[in-house]
């Protein structure tokens, strides 16, 4: 029987960033870590506290659109990803870092795109200009990193390119990432993502 090869080596030192540069598919760069990928259709929480101001909002990401040009990942976090993210905040009173170091150790190290953080609860989001699928491998090893250095049994995460949304939890008792098969749209899924974004938060 072959042993399974190993993609990390003793010795080296990876960045979040490298593992979505890794031609090897999601679930194998996750057992590196001892967890499993799984997908499925989550049942995201949904907060259903009245959101006032959140149709002018989706008209003003709507004019953006119209105006810029969402050709560089630069443009994506600036005109679509830090407004929800901002307006998110602002509902559920949370704080959100941009740019976060995290050291776990030579494998687990970087700086998340995004954290949103209220008591005991967090979200990280991942932001790419495109390619979801090694944007979530990012993702899930930023989410196995936090969970680690907060402690957290589960988390949300999210990854991004701007105009679409893909989640994932991740069960750390169960050693289990999932990833969610279904995919929100900005602006026609605004309110179905804020609402989510923000039930993770509360």
């Amino acid at each position: 029987m072959t042993q399974p090869r190993s993609i990390l080596q003793e010795g080296q030192s990876y960045t979040f960033r490298s593992y979505f540069e890794m031609p090897y598919e999601s679930d194998e760069i996750l057992a590196e870590f001892g967890y499993v990928l799984e997908r499925s259709r989550l049942s995201l929480p949904k907060t259903t506290q009245p959101l006032e101001h959140l149709v002018e909002f989706q008209q003003r990401i709507e004019d953006s659109l119209l105006l810029v040009s969402l050709s560089s990942e630069t443009a994506r976090r600036e005109t679509l990803v830090a407004p929800v993210l901002l307006e998110v905040a602002r509902y559920c009173r949370c704080q959100l870092r941009i740019e976060y170091p995290l050291m776990v150790n030579n494998w687990l190290r970087g700086n998340l795109d995004y954290l949103l953080w209220l008591k005991n609860s967090l979200l990280v989001v991942e932001a790419k200009n495109d390619d979801l699928t090694r944007g979530f491998t990012q993702l899930a090893v930023e989410m196995i990193a936090l969970a680690e250095a907060k402690g957290q049994h589960s988390l949300y995460g999210a990854v991004t390119i701007g105009d679409a949304w893909r989640f994932g939890l991740l069960d750390r008792t169960q050693k289990r990432i999932t990833q969610d098969i279904a995919l929100y749209r900005v602006p026609d899924d605004l309110e179905e993502l804020v609402r989510s974004l923000i039930g993770m938060i509360e």
